[in-house]
């Protein structure tokens, strides 16, 4: 098993986020995928391997090359505000909400900002675009590997993409790594891809960019948007749309909802994948399911409840499927447990 490990993720490295209205402590830090390799390693789960740069053509087919121009300069425009700002992280304050115009880029920085995310959690740091556009890199070879030949490969892009719109980011994520896969195998001849997102939240980036097009199947299970992030998109109805009618599918669950209900739902997404014809699969795997998850967590209860064995179970329903796979690593915020919780996927797998 090939592992595309993204060797610049640590160049993105926030020190705090805004969460529930407080500054607190980043939830989404190096740590998370440092404790995933380490234990893929220890455990010799597979190869791991530096990923050749991808064409910047193939990230322009899933993202406006407007908001990818302003995503690699942002930095520089956020020193050049005020040079003590190197000490921060930038974060959105004001959005062009409804009514409100969208088609003038303003010149002022703060405005971009806020003109190209979807929210104030997610900070933009020195390192952001550096490994956001290796994490990319990271995926397009995962796709390569499976035309090669391989039955599953992995991309530890991290950060992670599946927030990220074609000219936004938000929830952590800056480019869509699960996206540019998938695009990738589309690119390298296969006819349809499926992209199953099993991780807590919505994967809202994903399903707007290719919810108009009929090459890619999108499946999501994940919590109900009317209690949990990114509340505004993932609903049962959200079918698609034009051309891509049909090929959209959301099982979104309750807050609360137990192991057993996620596996019926995974169930069902599963044969969703099988009914799709698909040649090739993306999965874009979230962590954040945990039982024990910090962000998915209130009223005492976290993620769907799933553990060590429930991830193993996992694994061994996405192998089932058949189909050459691509894993993209998303959420997932409980760093201690991550890397034995990715473990247990890859041996459900095996």
């Amino acid at each position: 098993m090939k592992i595309f490990h993204n060797d610049q993720h640590a160049s993105h490295s926030a020190r705090q986020e805004i969460y529930r209205g407080k500054l607190v402590p980043a939830f989404e830090t190096p740590a998370r995928q440092d404790a995933i390799e380490a234990s893929l390693r220890q455990h010799a789960m597979g190869e791991f391997t530096a990923a050749p740069v991808c064409d910047d053509a193939l990230i322009g087919q899933v993202h406006d090359a407007a908001y990818l121009k302003f995503l690699e300069g942002a930095w520089d425009k956020w020193l050049a505000l005020d040079s003590t700002n190197a000490e921060l992280e930038a974060f959105p304050a004001v959005w062009p909400i409804r009514t409100l115009r969208t088609d003038i880029v303003p010149d002022n920085f703060c405005a971009q900002l806020g003109l190209y995310s979807m929210d104030s959690g997610s900070p933009l740091t020195a390192g952001t675009w550096r490994a956001a556009r290796r994490g990319a890199d990271c995926a397009a070879a995962a796709a390569q590997a499976l035309i090669d030949g391989a039955d599953v490969a992995v991309a530890l892009s991290r950060p992670p993409g599946h927030h990220a719109g074609a000219d936004f980011f938000g929830g952590y994520c800056f480019i869509n790594h699960a996206a540019v896969a998938a695009q990738n195998l589309l690119n390298l001849g296969k006819k349809h891809v499926a992209i199953l997102d099993v991780d807590y939240h919505h994967g809202n980036g994903t399903q707007a960019i290719f919810y108009e097009r009929s090459d890619v199947t999108f499946i999501s299970v994940h919590g109900d948007p009317r209690t949990e992030y990114p509340f505004y998109l993932g609903h049962a109805d959200e079918l698609g749309s034009g051309a891509g009618l049909g090929f959209n599918l959301n099982l979104p669950l309750k807050h609360g909802t137990g192991v057993d209900g996620w596996f019926d739902a995974l169930a069902k997404a599963c044969d969703a994948v099988t009914q799709s014809g698909c040649e090739a699969l993306v999965v874009s795997l979230g962590l954040d399911t945990y039982a024990d998850d910090p962000v998915s967590s209130s009223a005492g209860f976290a993620g769907f409840g799933l553990r060590a064995a429930e991830f193993a179970r996992m694994g061994r329903a996405l192998a089932a499927l058949n189909i050459p796979t691509v894993l993209v690593f998303e959420g997932g915020y409980a760093s201690d447990a991550l890397g034995e919780n990715f473990v247990e996927v890859l041996r459900g797998w095996a």
